[in-house]
C-alpha cells in the first residue's frame, strides 16, 4: 500500500510540475492571464469594418491596424464609429473593469467578429497585439503575400500585466543607432507588450543628445574613430585618424522618437550616465573633470582606458565628472533642463555605476570636499555628489533614478533604484522604501553571450534563454508593492549595427517580456519554448534578426587517466538529438548521436556536432575545438 501511494504521490508530483502548462497551442506571448479556446475560426474579410467609437486616443490604435492588414493581406479597413456589421470592434468601457486595469484588455473572436475591450487605448493596443498573434505568420510581413487564409482561431481572452515597468535598455552610446532603427526597436518590443525603452544616451564612447546649451557635447563628444573588431583591445587612434564615427539626435529628432513611442504606448526614460562613464563630456569640455590631463581628452574609440580587475575598478584615463567642482553642477542644471522638456516620463536615469575614484583619491580639490563636508570614503564623496544630481532633477519637476551604486555611501531620500549588479541592490533599496526596478545581470544583461563562446561574439559572461526565463523580479523578502517591474538590458560595446542589436535580444527579449506581463504561476519552460518557436517563424516573415543559440549544447569537458578528454553535451531544449564527429568532417544524422559522455580520440583535434529534431538539422553546426575544452579545465 506504500508503495501505491508513493507511486501516486510520484505521478501527482510530476503532473503538477508540468500542469502549469496552459492546454492550448496558440503561441501567445506573453501568456495571457486567461484563455479559452472555441469551436471556429475568424476569417479575415477582404475589406475589414472597424467600429471604434468616436475617441481620438483610439487613432495610433486605428492606424497600426490598417498598417499591418494592408501591408500583408492587403486588406482595406473602414472604420465607423457605430456599424452593427463591424467585422473588428474596438470598446472602451464606459464604466472601468477593474480587474484588467489602463493596460488590460478582453478580446473575444468568434467565427463573425473580433471584439477588443479595454479601459483604456493602451489596453485596445495590447489586445490588437494578442490578435495579431493569432493571425498566420505572415501577417509580420513588409510586404503584400499571396494564397494565404487569412484566419483566426476563436478564443475569449482576458489579461493584464503583472508589472506596469516592462522594459528593454538600448545603448545607443557605444554605437550610434539612427532615429529609423530606434522606431525599428520599438516595432519590435511592443509586440511583446513591452511598453518602456530606457535610451542610455551617454558614455565614454559618444554623447547622443542635443544640449544646445553645450554645443561641444555633439561637435566634439558624439564622435569617436571608427574601429572594427574586439571592442575594448583596439590600439588608441593616432592623431590623424579623422574623429567622425558617430553621431547624435537632434532635439527634433528626441520629439519625433517620444512621439512615436506614445503613438506605441511606449515611455521613453533616458539616461544620462554620470558621474563615471563621462569620458564624452568630459573630452567636450576638459574643466569639468578633477584631473588635468597630459594630453587632451578624446573620446573613446574602443582602445583600453578601464582596469577592471579586482573589486574596484580604476581608470586608466579619469573618465569622471569632478564632484568638488562647482561647474560639475552648473553643467548637469543645463543637461537635465534640457532632458526634462523633451522627455514626458517621469523619470531621468543619472547612472551612478562604475565610477572609478582612483584620480579623485590623488585629487586636492576632492580632499579639500571631503574635510568641508565631513565624508570619510570616496563612497560617499559619490554619495555627495548623487544627492546634489538629484535636487537638479527633482528642481525639474522629474524623479530621480540610479543603477544600484548610488546606494553606497548613504543614497538619496526619493531616488529610485535600477539593480543590476544582482537583485541584492533592488532588496536594500526596497528595504529603504525605494521604488525598484530590477535589471540583473544574472537573468537580463543581453549583450552576454546566449552560447557557448565559440558560437558567439566573445563577451566575458554566458546567458542562455532558459536562464533568463527563470527570472523573478519580486524577491520573497521585500514588499512587492516597491518593485515596479523589470527589464532587459543590452549593451552595445560589441553590438555594431541593429541586425546583431535584433539578434542579442530576440528571443531573450520574449522571456523577459513574458515574465513581467504574465502571472509568475503560468510560468513554464517547455511549453515557452515551444512558443518561442512559432515566433521565430513569425520573426522570418518580418525579416528580424534572431539567435538559434537555444539549439546549441553547452559543453563540459573532464580529463580521463589517459589525459584524453570525456565530454559531455547538455542541451537546454528537450526533444532534441545531438550528433557529432571527431574525424573534422560535418555530421548530420548519420553520424554517431549523442546518449552519453563521449571520449575523445587520443589525437583528435576537433570536436563537431550538430542538433536535429526527427530528421530535420535544427541547430547550427558547432566546432568546438578540443584544445579549446581543454583549456577550460580547472
Amino acid at each position: 500500500m506504500k508503495k501505491l501511494s508513493l507511486l501516486f504521490c510520484c505521478c501527482l508530483l510530476s503532473f503538477l510540475s508540468f500542469g502549469q502548462a496552459p492546454n492550448n497551442n496558440l503561441g501567445i506571448i506573453p501568456e495571457p492571464v486567461k484563455v479559452a479556446t472555441k469551436t471556429g475560426n475568424f476569417i479575415l474579410p477582404k475589406i475589414v469594418v472597424l467600429e471604434a467609437g468616436s475617441n481620438p486616443q483610439l487613432t495610433p490604435v486605428i492606424a497600426y491596424l490598417k498598417t499591418k492588414l494592408s501591408t500583408a493581406a492587403g486588406t482595406a479597413v473602414a472604420v465607423k464609429s457605430l456599424a452593427p456589421t463591424a467585422s473588428i470592434k474596438f470598446v472602451l468601457n464606459k464604466v472601468a473593469d477593474p480587474l484588467i486595469g489602463a493596460e488590460g484588455y478582453n478580446l473575444s473572436v468568434t467565427a463573425k467578429k473580433v471584439v477588443i475591450r479595454a479601459n483604456e487605448p493602451a489596453g485596445v493596443f495590447y489586445g490588437l497585439q494578442t490578435f495579431m498573434q493569432l493571425l498566420p505568420k505572415e501577417i509580420e510581413s513588409k510586404e503584400f503575400v499571396k494564397g494565404i487564409k487569412w484566419t483566426a482561431p476563436c478564443v475569449e481572452i482576458t489579461d493584464y500585466p503583472r508589472f506596469v515597468w516592462r522594459g528593454l535598455m538600448f545603448d545607443v552610446a557605444r554605437h550610434f543607432f539612427t532615429k529609423a532603427e530606434v522606431k525599428q526597436y520599438i516595432d519590435a518590443m511592443v509586440k511583446y507588450k513591452l511598453n518602456l525603452l530606457h535610451l542610455h544616451l551617454t558614455d565614454d564612447e559618444g554623447w547622443r543628445i542635443e544640449i544646445k546649451s553645450l554645443p561641444k557635447l555633439t561637435t566634439v563628444g558624439a564622435y569617436n574613430v571608427k574601429k572594427v573588431g574586439q571592442f575594448g583591445t583596439f590600439t588608441p587612434p593616432t592623431p590623424d585618424e579623422p574623429r567622425n564615427y558617430g553621431g547624435f539626435y537632434t532635439q527634433e529628432d528626441i520629439k519625433e522618437l517620444v512621439q512615436y513611442a506614445k503613438e506605441h504606448f511606449v515611455n521613453i526614460l533616458p539616461e544620462i550616465d554620470v558621474p563615471g562613464h563621462s569620458l564624452a563630456a568630459v573630452a567636450a569640455y576638459p574643466e569639468l573633470s578633477c584631473t588635468k590631463p597630459v594630453d587632451k581628452y578624446v573620446v573613446n574609440s574602443g582602445e583600453p582606458f578601464m582596469n577592471w580587475d579586482g573589486p574596484h575598478n580604476k581608470a586608466i584615463v579619469d573618465n569622471t565628472l569632478c564632484p568638488a567642482n562647482e561647474n560639475v553642477y552648473e553643467f548637469l542644471d543645463k543637461v537635465v533642463t534640457e532632458v526634462a522638456q523633451l522627455f514626458p516620463f517621469p523619470y531621468i536615469h543619472m547612472g551612478g555605476d562604475e565610477c572609478a575614484k582612483n584620480f579623485w583619491e590623488q585629487s586636492e580639490a576632492i580632499k579639500a570636499l571631503m574635510i568641508k563636508e565631513n565624508l570619510k570614503t570616496q563612497q560617499e564623496v559619490q554619495s555627495y555628489f548623487e544627492k546634489r544630481v538629484e535636487k537638479i532633477v527633482e528642481s525639474k519637476g522629474k524623479k530621480f533614478m540610479g543603477w544600484d551604486e548610488i546606494l553606497e555611501g548613504g543614497v538619496g531620500p526619493n531616488a529610485a533604484v535600477m539593480s543590476w549588479r544582482g537583485i541584492q541592490g533592488g532588496i536594500e533599496a526596497a528595504k529603504l522604501g525605494h521604488d525598484v526596478v530590477m535589471s540583473p545581470t544574472t537573468f537580463a544583461y543581453l549583450d552576454y553571450m546566449q552560447s557557448d563562446r565559440v558560437n558567439e561574439t566573445h563577451v566575458y559572461a554566458s546567458l542562455r534563454l532558459s536562464k533568463t526565463y527563470e527570472f523573478e523580479p519580486v524577491p520573497d523578502s521585500v514588499d512587492s508593492k516597491l518593485i515596479k517591474g523589470g527589464q532587459a538590458n543590452l549593451w552595445t560595446e560589441q553590438v555594431y549595427n541593429i541586425r546583431q542589436a535584433e539578434y542579442m535580444t530576440w528571443p531573450r527579449g520574449m522571456a523577459i517580456a513574458e515574465i513581467v506581463w504574465s502571472p509568475k504561476e503560468k510560468k513554464n519552460w517547455n511549453y515557452f519554448f515551444g512558443k518561442v518557436e512559432k515566433q521565430f517563424e513569425r520573426f522570418d516573415a518580418s525579416e528580424t534578426k534572431y539567435a538559434p543559440s537555444a539549439y546549441d549544447p553547452s559543453f563540459n569537458a573532464t580529463r580521463n587517466a589517459d589525459k584524453t578528454l570525456k565530454i559531455t553535451l547538455t542541451n537546454e531544449v528537450s526533444g532534441l538529438d545531438t550528433y557529432y564527429s571527431f574525424d573534422n568532417s560535418f555530421p548530420d544524422n548519420f553520424y554517431p548521436k549523442y546518449t552519453g559522455p563521449i571520449d575523445a580520440p587520443k589525437d583528435a583535434t576537433t570536436l563537431r556536432v550538430i542538433t536535429y529534431r526527427g530528421k530535420k538539422p535544427i541547430g547550427r553546426m558547432v566546432t568546438m575545438p578540443l584544445a579549446e575544452l581543454s583549456s577550460r579545465i580547472k
